[in-house]
């Protein structure tokens, strides 16, 4: 017994379970403590990011889970941001980040978000080549849009498929004029401007090929170059489904005939930033290299970029005995076999009107 008179027994089991008591009295505190720790963090993960109208958040190549908490933080999308790198990192998650744009949409949460950016769920843009268009038209949209890499520089057209890399430049020379498909095309911001081209000009390629190969018998094309020079001629004189395979004839048979196609938009396209809009008759005598009135054959290269619907036109004419025609004024043409009957179209739709 102690100096009370209590076995010493009993008091080595009351202080065993005071201290039983304690530890599990503290075990109760932590756990409780770590219970509101998981249920605050479950809220801050779920709840809607402070995001009050749709935005974009650009995660850079090489970028970490802290450059993304200081994204999120310097935005005012997310308190307590400095928790998110040892969260991620605690789930594993900190090194699975993919690059790229995100839109961020009003009510989204941090679980949401991430989620996307861990699977690379980026946004997708389009480009639209229009059918028609020149490629000096495209290279200069291309330099002009900022969510591209651009890697082509001051590029040229008279010397753009050698700049692309392109071995064909060698066969044909390295004029890129007609030689991108006319589509939309999709991309994510980041890409480089050089690998949309090449996708336009592969799909030109197969295009060609397949028209190529199902061409008409009997045309005036010696090779699909030739044929894509047609297509680029048809391309700019209609937009008429209707039209399009007369258009074609017309300039199949003079070619056959060796008639001079006397085509408007070649004259165009050959006096580039002279033309204002008004063509003259001084400028249909003027002799550059793409004028149709002072040359005979086809010019020397494209004029545009055809579309598909120009591609079939210029390899199946209409076999109809055509070899004029002149615009009606509403966007569709005239046809005529014989030039008194083109005369008479060009008196009254043309010489007449307004009158």
């Amino acid at each position: 017994m102690n100096a009370r008179g209590v076995p010493g027994s009993a008091m080595k089991l009351r202080f065993g379970l005071s201290r039983a008591a304690t530890v599990i009295g503290g075990l109760l505190v932590a756990l409780a403590f770590a219970a509101a720790a998981v249920w605050w963090i479950d809220r801050w993960w779920t709840a809607p990011l402070a995001v009050k109208a749709p935005a974009v958040l650009v995660l850079e190549s090489g970028e970490t889970v802290v450059d993304l908490a200081s994204k999120m933080e310097a935005a005012g999308w997310l308190e307590h941001a400095r928790l998110l790198p040892w969260i991620m990192r605690l789930r594993g998650d900190a090194e699975r980040l993919q690059a790229g744009e995100y839109r961020v949409t009003a009510g989204e949460t941090l679980a949401g978000l991430l989620a996307r950016l861990l699977t690379g769920d980026i946004v997708v843009h389009s480009f639209r080549i229009a059918e028609g268009s020149r490629i000096a038209d495209v290279l200069g949209a291309l330099g002009a849009d900022r969510r591209f890499a651009h890697t082509l520089g001051a590029a040229r057209p008279e010397t753009l498929l050698a700049d692309l890399g392109l071995e064909m430049a060698a066969e044909f020379g390295p004029h890129g004029e007609g030689w991108f498909f006319p589509d939309t095309y999709s991309f994510t911001a980041g890409d480089e401007d050089r690998s949309l081209l090449l996708r336009a000009h592969a799909k030109m390629r197969r295009e060609l090929d397949a028209a190529w190969a199902d061409r008409s018998p009997d045309l005036p094309y010696g090779n699909p170059y030739e044929a894509l020079t047609a297509a680029s001629l048809v391309e700019k004189e209609t937009s008429r489904d209707e039209d399009r395979a007369h258009v074609s004839q017309v300039f199949a048979a003079r070619l056959m005939r060796k008639m001079r196609l006397q085509a408007d938009p070649t004259v165009i396209y050959g006096l580039g930033e002279e033309f204002d809009g008004d063509l003259t008759r001084a400028h249909l005598r003027q002799p550059t290299p793409y004028n149709t009135y002072v040359h005979k054959g086809l010019p020397p290269t494209p004029i545009a970029l055809p579309g598909g619907a120009a591609l079939a036109a210029a390899l199946h004419p209409s076999g109809a005995e055509y070899l004029y025609f002149v615009a009606r004024g509403d966007g569709s043409s005239e046809f005529s076999a014989t030039l008194d009957a083109h005369n008479r179209a060009v008196r009254k739709f043309q010489l007449n009107r307004g009158r």
